[in-house]
Order: structure tokens, then sequence, then C-alpha cells
């Protein structure tokens, strides 16, 4: 597929700037010279198959992968280099829910509540937006996939970050659970977003902007509005 880009505007400070960024594992290349720039605010939709790199993307705008070429900067701060600066500022749902599975989800969400200095209260104000205030004593290896992944969005969004992070975020949750975590992580929370999902109907809804990712390179950026279905066809053929 031959690269696209249709044109968006950029009228505020970019929460997300991407220039020529390549990532690589050993002799391979998962990402190769992708760029995009995301407003303050605005939520970015990136898909493409298994293996398309998006998960990787998101690792390393969370600080937990460097890149091997490249500009990336959040919040204007550059990457990996002031990563201190912007981890505080951060939420990341991924498919580890980051808890200790032998402490109950209120004492993960306590611990991190003392590590972000964030008030005790909070923690209750989000298992409650969850529906998990009656099993917040339970130790999280008893609970199911749906409730951990309940737990996992409380622990992304408890600090109230500035970008969410978002590799499938709704992966195990059935529909009345999406719709308790929505306002947590969906465009009401405020915050800047870059979600993948195997979905793209429900990604383009939530989009301002739209990353395509083929083999690892930028087959297309646009606004929802410019993408199609032939070039959905063949960013998933």
């Amino acid at each position: 597929m031959s690269w696209r880009r249709c044109s968006t505007r950029v009228d505020q400070l970019p929460a997300i700037e991407l220039r020529g960024l390549v990532r690589r594992f050993g002799e391979r290349a998962v990402l190769r010279e992708v760029s995009v720039t995301v407003p303050a605010g605005a939520t970015l939709a990136v898909l493409g198959r298994n293996g398309a790199g998006k998960s990787t993307l998101l690792r390393i705008l969370a600080t937990l992968l460097r890149p091997h070429a490249g500009e990336v900067r959040v919040f204007g701060e550059a990457l990996p280099r002031r990563a201190f600066a912007v981890r505080a500022h951060l939420g990341l749902l991924g498919h580890d829910p980051l808890l200790y599975r032998d402490l109950s989800g209120r004492e993960n969400l306590g611990y991190h509540a003392r590590l972000y200095g964030v008030a005790p209260r909070r923690v209750e104000d989000v298992l409650d937006a969850v529906a998990m205030r009656e099993r917040g004593d339970e130790p999280v290896r008893l609970l199911s996939r749906g409730m951990v992944q309940r737990l996992a969005v409380c622990r992304a969004v408890l600090h109230r970050p500035r970008l969410l992070l978002l590799d499938e975020p709704l992966a195990n949750l059935d529909p009345a659970a999406g719709g308790l975590v929505a306002p947590l992580i969906g465009r009401s929370s405020g915050a800047t977003r870059v979600l993948t999902s195997h979905d793209p109907a429900a990604a383009l809804a939530e989009a301002d902007l739209v990353l395509g990712l083929q083999d690892g390179r930028a087959a297309f950026v646009c606004p929802p509005a410019g993408v199609d279905q032939p070039m959905l066809e063949q960013l998933y053929a």
C-alpha cells in the first residue's frame, strides 16, 4: 500500500509528535519511519493487523521502549531523554493489568495512590465508578477477567493522567461494563488518547485522527472521515 496523508489541522500545541520513528527487534523493523502529530485533547486511533506495530507504538509513548531512530515528543518533552518529565502524566491500559494478583483491588489502588500522591478518597471514587466497591477487598487472582479489567482501568486513571494509552481497552468487558468505564477512559475524560482496536468501526467513531499501520509503516494518517472502506480492506488484507 502506498503511503497516504490526508489534510488535517493542528492548531494547538501538540500532545504527541512522532517524526520518522523507527523501532527494531533484532533485525526486524517493527516501526518504520512513522510520523504523526496529535493535538492536546484529541484521540488518535491506531489500526492495523496483529504484528503491525500498534502495541509497540504505545509502549514507546509509555516510555517502556526506546526508539532506535526518529524523534518522539510528548507534551513537548523529548523521549527517552526526558521520560521522567512525562511519566506522571501517562495512564497505560494494556494487555497486562499491572496489578499484584495476591493483593486486593483496593490494596493495589492504594499502593498506586501513594506512588502518585493521590488522596485515598480517589480510590473509592474510581471503585464506585466501575461498580467494584463491594468486590474491592478480594484478591485480584480470584476475580473474573472482566473485573480485573475494570480494576486496570481504575489504576490507569487514578492520577487523572493527561495522556491515556489504551491498548484494546474494552477487552474482556461486556457491554454493561464497557458503559461503566466509558466516562473514565472515553472522550469525556478530557485526556489526549491513543487507542488501538480490532474493531475499526468503533475506533473510527472515537477518533479525531486515524493512523493505519501496515508492516510497521504509516499506510495513512487521516481524520476518520477520510478513511474509506477500500483503505481499511487494504490495511487488513
